[in-house]
């Protein structure tokens, strides 16, 4: 089973278009309105796994302020404002699909940010403290953004934007750490993290895959009815994700050196998509699944450019110091 989950977490570019597809099937032939009672649970399973292996104390550790600074820095004073701004262009007659592609811009940093900088072979350490920054300060600041950007276009309800994030982030983090604590003194920290932490990134795709799912068979009518607002959909996310890489590699390689600017890069373009998810299907109701067929959509591009971005690392900034 845990090698299953393993092979799933590593091909999320191909199950993650499948479980897409499979909800449009089921959602054309199935009203699937009563599939809205999963999404909790679906929520739940796969927010808390990622939790578990959350290194919250790294946040203390000091060495690369700049570095974190400066990813900060792109992830809320540029990138939410270069989303809203293509949100207006691309989608002027439709808010929730400009809020999901708000959302897909607004918390940063998750698991794969430091998977894919030590693929890399980028700042480890640099990278796990920009996740946990980035996730704390990213729910934080979500519902101020998504009040002042988009509260003239969407009813946003701000207390309930704030107790879905208790909800979807803190308790589950909460939850985790406790979790991660009570392994740990059990198992020792070696055993937990070669044996244990390793699996849990697996039950978290588990999550992200019936979200998804979720999400598309709720929207399928209305994909079946424009097929083409897929296109359009995707068009300003390649922009959005293009922008970030380039204005993160840019800034990294003039700034930093290469270990902690191939952290800055994962750590401002990969994106908590999977909270952003949570946050438009629960905060927002049925309106939200616009909102989460975009970020549904980011899953895409995110993965993909990921892989495509280590490929060509040490073109960008070098081969790496033996």
């Amino acid at each position: 089973m845990w090698t299953f989950l393993a092979k799933l977490n590593q091909h999320l570019i191909l199950a993650i278009p499948a479980m897409m597809l499979a909800g449009f099937g089921f959602g054309l032939m199935v009203d699937a309105a009563f599939l809205k009672s999963l999404i909790l649970p679906f929520t739940f399973l796969m927010v808390y796994p990622m939790m578990v292996t959350l290194k919250i104390r790294k946040v203390l550790e000091g060495g690369d302020g700049r570095a974190q600074l400066l990813t900060q820095a792109i992830n809320f004073a540029v990138i939410p404002f270069v989303a809203f701004g293509l949100g207006k262009l691309f989608f002027p007659e439709r808010p929730f699909m400009a809020l999901g592609l708000l959302l897909a811009a607004l918390v940063p940093t998750s698991g794969m940010t430091i998977s894919w900088t030590g693929f890399a072979k980028g700042n480890l350490a640099a990278a796990v403290k920009m996740t946990v920054i980035g996730l704390i300060l990213g729910s934080l600041a979500t519902p101020f953004y998504v009040q002042t950007l988009m509260g003239a276009a969407v009813d946003v309800d701000l207390l309930s934007v704030f107790q879905q994030i208790v909800l979807i982030v803190f308790l589950p983090m909460a939850a985790g750490y406790a979790t991660q604590r009570t392994l740990v003194r059990r198992f020792g920290m070696q055993d937990f993290q070669k044996r244990l932490a390793p699996r849990f990134p697996g039950v978290s795709t588990l999550g992200v895959l019936g979200i998804v799912f979720l999400a598309i068979a709720l929207k399928a009518e209305a994909i079946a009815a424009r097929p083409d607002q897929l296109l359009v959909i995707f068009v300003p996310l390649l922009i959005l994700y293009v922008f970030n890489y380039l204005l993160s590699t840019l800034v990294g390689k003039t700034l930093l050196p290469r270990g902690d600017a191939i952290a800055l890069v994962y750590g401002t373009v990969m994106r908590n998509l999977s909270i952003a998810l949570a946050v438009a299907i629960n905060a927002f109701g049925t309106a939200g699944s616009e909102a989460a067929l975009v970020i549904a959509l980011a899953y895409i591009i995110q993965v993909q450019s990921a892989a495509w971005y280590v490929k060509y690392t040490p073109r960008v900034f070098g081969a790496a110091p033996s």
